[in-house]
């Protein structure tokens, strides 16, 4: 973080303008204050300079909403390491270029998720995520839910959450 912090104090930025966020691998502007202050506090005609395009989102579809939402205010924006400035038309197409890559990386995503589920599909292997009781399991829970024993003893004893617990013994499809 100091190095950002210093790259863009070298590049002339006010030090206590400088938003930053502690938390990673988040998605949402609740989530990131910094970047909502940030995006809070710019106006029209401001400039904001950011170390790389991807401070701007956790996404590429994250990272292009900001750029859209940057130029339809009227906020110029700066990328030191990709070297964009949208303060000129080159900036501007470089940055819409990299929107619409982004647009063409999520594309690309979805579609290789729905060939890959396709393909399971075809196979007739699971989709999704896995159970996190087997069938044993979740029998066992049942049985133990059948002698008496509490949600929680039951999640303690075989290692899930109590709301796992309470999933599995709603669920009559397991059986």
């Amino acid at each position: 973080m100091a190095t950002h912090h210093d790259a863009l104090t070298a590049a002339g930025v006010d030090g206590g303008r400088i938003y930053s966020d502690k938390l990673s691998g988040t998605s949402t502007r609740e989530q990131r204050p910094g970047l909502a202050a940030l995006l809070d506090y710019a106006r029209e005609g401001d400039a904001i300079v950011v170390v790389g395009i991807d401070r701007l989102g956790r996404n590429a579809a994250e990272v292009m909403t900001t750029i859209r939402e940057l130029s339809s205010r009227g906020i110029v924006l700066r990328s030191l390491r990709e070297g964009i400035d949208t303060s000129n038309a080159a900036g501007r197409m470089v940055a819409g270029v990299l929107a619409r890559m982004a647009e063409l990386e999520l594309e690309l995503g979805r579609e290789r998720r729905t060939a890959a589920r396709e393909a399971r599909k075809a196979r007739a292997q699971h989709i999704g995520r896995p159970k996190a009781l087997d069938k044993a399991k979740a029998d066992l829970a049942r049985r133990m839910q059948a002698s008496g024993e509490s949600a929680s003893t039951i999640a303690a004893t075989l290692g899930v959450s109590r709301a796992t617990v309470y999933r599995v013994l709603a669920d009559s499809s397991d059986t």
